[in-house]
């Protein structure tokens, strides 16, 4: 997405690569530091979303969630064995805006019509969805420790091209033109207009505030190809403060609002989704050579793919997620936990009962607030009409009909099988495929 991108003051990675906006929450005391955790899980990611983009030019989103998917159930936990707060923002083959969001990590679209929240906390895995592109802009943020977000601020001249900062988000502007401080730099070279379609990546742009010239930054580990240089501070704030390593920038930004009073009722909701979408339920199982908790019954590993010694005892073993949801636009939920599903699934009893509600848009009318059930018994993946009023069909892999269910009379759901709910259609695959995944 070639637009401004806007820092927001604060204490966590804020990444811009390949036109595509990564953030990793720090827990850690103190400033975030090169050699921080959470460092190391952004150039992870942001690797990740450069080799994802290489591979789908035209609109990347779905291929940088599947992949980010991956590298959470597979490796994130070897960062330092935390749960890992990330966010990225990065454009769709639709030409919307790709949301990516797992953990405390919040994505805001602002528009005509006011503010539309997701929140990495309310998914049973990740939030990843597209969205239109929004009339003013959409931001993400890592939630503080009361589950709050900034307020997003009035628009400024500082742009993040490329490279890293220590800040709370970002802002990604839609309304308006860019800033003349932007076109001020590119307009003068022809080369210009190549570094915008082929950018550096590990140049961070920015100009202090202080009167007089601007002071570029320090020259990243590996030089990039341009030496073109945009702000990253307001105007009349204070003199930018700059880590040890010179990848990463902090800027004081003017204008930020204090953090909302926390709403009680989110609070509540956020912690039954908290305790509903832990993974901790255990189940006989094998384990790979890379010790992952296995299907007994799969001759390749749930997580990673690769072979299982089926001739070992069964061991008590921590279920991993068993599969992921593909809707019918792209869309895709992990299945780590029961869900419900439905227009407006968020108030119904199930939900109540801890099930992890799933919202899905229909215009046909034909889906009910809280439509069909999707539980994951030991190693299956069983989906129950919830009694909706025009029913839930299902229709496994290589099967041409579609068969109605029973209400409250689970299926289970192998690989490859399709569900109808109203008029959208969801198809269940795994979370990694074998035989090397």
């Amino acid at each position: 997405m070639d637009r401004q991108v806007e820092v927001v003051a604060g204490n966590h990675v804020v990444v811009r690569v390949a036109g595509a906006v990564v953030v990793v929450g720090y827990r850690g005391p103190g400033r975030v530091r090169p050699d921080a955790p959470a460092m190391r899980a952004a150039e992870t990611v942001a690797q990740l979303v450069s080799e994802a983009s290489e591979r789908a030019p035209g609109g990347p989103g779905r291929t940088i969630a599947r992949e980010a998917t991956r590298w959470l159930m597979q490796e994130a936990e070897q960062v330092d064995g935390s749960p890992v707060d990330l966010g990225i923002l990065s454009h769709s083959e639709t030409g919307g805006v790709a949301i990516f969001l797992h953990g405390a990590v919040t994505a805001v679209l602002v528009g005509a019509r006011g503010a539309e929240y997701y929140r990495g906390v309310d998914a049973a895995f990740t939030v990843d969805r597209v969205a239109e592109p929004p009339a003013r802009a959409v931001a993400v943020f890592i939630d503080d420790e009361r589950g709050r977000i900034p307020d997003l601020p009035e628009r400024g001249i500082g742009s993040l091209i490329e490279g890293v900062a220590a800040a709370a988000g970002a802002v990604i502007w839609f309304e308006g033109d860019r800033t003349r401080a932007r076109d001020r730099v590119e307009r003068p070279a022809p080369t210009a207009a190549r570094h915008r379609a082929d950018p550096p990546t590990t140049q961070l742009d920015e100009q202090r505030s202080a009167p007089g010239p601007a002071q570029p930054a320090p020259p990243p580990p590996r030089s990039p190809e341009t030496d073109e240089r945009q702000p990253m501070s307001r105007p009349g704030t204070g003199p930018e403060e700059t880590l040890d390593d010179p990848r990463l920038a902090r800027t004081q930004l003017r204008g930020t609002n204090p953090a909302p009073e926390p709403d009680p009722a989110l609070e509540r909701r956020m912690e039954q989704t908290a305790r509903a979408t832990s993974i901790s339920v255990r189940v006989m199982g094998f384990t790979c050579a890379r010790a992952h908790p296995s299907d007994p019954r799969s001759a390749f590993c749930t997580v990673c793919g690769m072979p299982v010694d089926q001739t070992q005892p069964p061991t008590e073993v921590v279920r991993p997620p068993l599969g992921i949801l593909v809707l019918d636009d792209g869309m895709t939920y992990l299945l780590a936990a029961d869900v419900v599903i439905g227009r407006d699934p968020e108030n119904s009893e199930a939900a109540a009962r801890g099930l992890v509600p799933v919202k899905i848009e229909d215009s046909s009318g034909g889906m009910s607030r809280a439509h069909a059930e999707v539980r994951l018994v030991n190693w299956d993946i069983t989906v129950v009409d919830r009694g909706s009023t025009n029913g839930t069909r299902a229709r496994p892999a290589g099967y041409r009909d579609w068969i109605r269910l029973q209400p409250n009379q689970p299926m289970v759901l192998p690989p490859g099988s399709e569900i109808m709910l109203g008029n959208r259609v969801l198809r269940v695959e795994p979370a990694a495929p074998p035989p090397f995944g």
